[in-house]
């Protein structure tokens, strides 16, 4: 069982959390480098893969020689590891619901990345198991409420600064890969609107006041990946949700732009606008000769997010440190996946999915 008693470090008294990261892919790895070094009361204390390469890399790895860091094969082995407190998921989409349910069962603090599974029933068990365990901080991970620009934009509309919001247009727009990474990635995410517009979805809710979608649409189209028609998907698609007391959400998902990273939202109110990011741009420099002024933009998600994600890491720790309430609990990313489920049934029966005033999806 984890020991949900908070240790310290030895020579300072300092409060620290022993944490384990799930997920040595692209996203666990980058997450492991943030617990390591930019949040000071988080001691990682070990890492799984089941990928062999992912094993390998791992004990190889230079940081995780030096910072004692124990590699597992096996999640369930790594749950048991001697003093671990709490658990950070970052493995693919079909298996968070599962291992955030195995951590808790453990008695271990979670912080499970979006989107909490490509199955509602999951989801629930998941939201039931948290809140089984009050003593427990159990966290989704929708990053972009940490980032600076979307807190600083939530508070101006929170503030009334752009009257009642009704209407917010949202992209996630990924750079064009071309080394099939994406599409092996997509095959086990839930589709483009589960995957990649959750974040969007999950803005909507946060920035119009949690309404109840009403009805949903999408549609999309196959540009450079058609080996996704495989599994119903597509690399470019657009989903409108309209919700209940006139408000709506636009939404715009992409794995195929040319020029990098392209996220954006758009928050309208009667009395005006805030927009965040509509021209994405990786510093503050323009080149000027003759073939006119341009600048760059960063090349994918990490460039844009990574301090928001330095800001949720600490923040997760900092509630499990000194019992505060977690910044998003686990149970605000239900009615995320319940709207991306239905767009990507939108999209795929081609019709309109309807819901009722409750939130309920409404069957023919």
């Amino acid at each position: 069982m984890g020991d949900t008693n908070i240790g310290e470090n030895v020579g300072t008294g300092t409060k620290v959390l022993n944490i384990a990261v799930a997920g040595l892919g692209r996203m666990g790895k980058r997450h492991v480098s943030i617990l390591l070094g930019r949040v000071l009361r988080a001691n990682v204390v070990a890492v799984c893969s089941v990928a062999p390469h992912e094993v390998e890399r791992a004990r190889k790895n230079p940081d995780y020689i030096d910072f004692n860091v124990s590699v597992y094969d096996n999640y369930e082995n790594m749950l048991d590891h001697p003093g671990l407190q709490a658990v950070w998921i970052s493995t693919s989409t079909d298996v968070h619901a599962v291992q955030t349910i195995k951590a808790i069962e453990k008695g271990l603090h979670v912080l499970c990345e979006k989107p909490l599974s490509i199955n509602l029933d999951e989801v629930s068990a998941a939201i039931q198991a948290a809140e089984s365990r009050p003593d427990l901080k159990v966290m989704a991970g929708f990053s972009r409420r940490f980032d600076a620009s979307y807190r600083d934009a939530h508070k101006k509309v929170m503030d009334k600064a752009i009257g009642e919001p009704f209407l917010i247009r949202s992209n996630t727009c990924d750079l064009l890969d071309d080394t099939g990474f994406f599409v092996q990635y997509a095959k086990r995410n839930g589709g483009i609107f589960v995957d990649c517009t959750i974040h969007d979805i999950d803005l909507a809710l946060w920035f119009l006041g949690n309404p109840k979608p009403k009805s949903c649409f999408a549609v999309g189209t196959l540009r450079h990946h058609p080996e996704l028609a495989e599994s119903q998907d597509v690399d470019n698609g657009v989903a409108v949700v309209e919700f209940y007391g006139g408000k709506i959400g636009y939404f715009y998902a992409s794995r195929t732009q040319s020029h990098g990273h392209d996220v954006c939202t758009e928050v309208t109110g009667t009395q005006g606008k805030v927009m965040v990011n509509v021209i994405p741009r990786v510093n503050n420099v323009v080149l000027a000769d003759k073939m006119g002024m341009r600048h760059e933009v960063q090349p994918e998600y990490w460039q844009r997010f990574e301090e928001a994600f330095v800001t949720e890491a600490n923040e997760f720790v900092d509630s499990v440190l000194y019992d505060k309430p977690v910044p998003v609990p686990l149970d605000a990313g239900f009615m995320v996946m319940k709207i991306g489920r239905a767009l990507q049934e939108s999209l795929t029966m081609g019709r309109v999915v309807k819901f009722d005033e409750q939130g309920n999806q409404m069957t023919d």
